[in-house]
């Protein structure tokens, strides 16, 4: 892949603060390798300056593409925004925090020209805050057990993938998109870059806690048809035990006659039901909310202005 493009991917939303310091990142590793590359930030219609700053640094480098949204899609609309109009025959996907070290871009070339399709860059969890190391360690132990695809505790968007599996990601056109999943699910043979956790340099974080269990749900509910088939077990065991409690009161009534009216065993079995019920019809309403949004084929994302192409495929 010698002298081959490589477009990096980097979705930006208020990184006004980091885009200079990812470019000139970017320019000291490519210095000492043979590769052509191309940047291109997506803007995901940032509230700060982060678009005007990247039309700055585009009209001095000429590799430097973006493309900006009308609105806030989200990042994985970026992602796909970024994989749809990279011309690389690799694509390299980091965030524009500096979280992801570009350090590690030689390493991640030198898996692609072994011949794998997938180079993923796994982190470890030092100098991250104990609870969140919890939370993450617990949700892909419960994930794994559910989906029918496997994620690792570390594993995220940055990655090198091949023109392979460029073109397999942009096959799957369903409007709920969860990448570390759709990243899983197409297979090719990977390996692993291992590196150490690196803290935000500059900014903070735009992740708040309600997004991140937003993003944690979509996992499940994306890769996975088994929370229907727990909604009709409960409510075989919830039928079964009324059957049950319903025959034992009526022998009780049958030997002993009635003798209070039960007050608390009903408002017990109206509640337990009605939580049943409620959250049944929770889990069923997510699966149709998703059907009702497939159906309407609408674009991931509209495009405001760019200086770039979108690859037809």
């Amino acid at each position: 892949m010698s002298n081959s493009k490589v477009s990096i991917i980097i979705p930006a939303y208020n990184e006004e603060e980091n885009i200079y310091p990812v470019n000139e990142a970017l320019e000291e590793e490519f210095a000492g390798l043979s590769y052509s590359y191309e940047v291109i930030f997506v803007d995901d219609c940032s509230q700060d300056d982060t678009l005007q700053t990247i039309r700055t640094l585009a009209n001095t480098y000429p590799n430097v593409k973006y493309v900006s949204f009308t609105r806030n899609f989200g990042k994985e609309s970026a992602l796909l925004a970024g994989l749809q109009h990279a011309k690389g025959e690799a694509v390299i996907i980091m965030d524009a925090d500096m979280q992801h070290p570009p350090s590690l871009i030689p390493k991640l070339l030198e898996g692609y020209q072994e011949g794998y399709q997938q180079v993923v860059a796994r982190r470890d969890r030092n100098g991250e805050a104990k609870s969140r190391s919890f939370l993450s360690s617990l949700y892909y132990k419960v994930i794994n057990k559910v989906v029918q695809v496997e994620l690792k505790d570390g594993e995220g968007d940055f990655r090198l993938l091949g023109r392979q599996a460029i073109e397999a990601i942009l096959e799957l056109s369903e409007g709920n998109r969860f990448s570390k999943g759709l990243f899983s699910w197409i297979g090719f043979e990977k390996k692993t870059v291992y590196f150490e956790n690196v803290e935000r340099q500059n900014g903070v974080s735009h992740w708040s806690f309600k997004q991140l269990l937003n993003y944690g749900v979509e996992g499940i509910l994306s890769f996975n048809q088994r929370p229907l088939r727990v909604v009709l077990y409960c409510g075989l065991i919830s039928l079964l035990l009324g059957l049950i409690y319903i025959f034992s009161m009526f022998l009780m009534i049958i030997l002993q006659g009635v003798d209070e009216p039960g007050y608390f065993t009903v408002i017990s079995s109206i509640l337990f039901l009605g939580g049943v019920q409620l959250v049944s019809l929770g889990v069923i309403g997510e699966y149709v909310g998703r059907i009702y949004s497939e159906t309407k084929n609408r674009p991931h994302y509209l495009v405001k202005e760019s200086n770039t192409e979108r690859e037809e495929k």
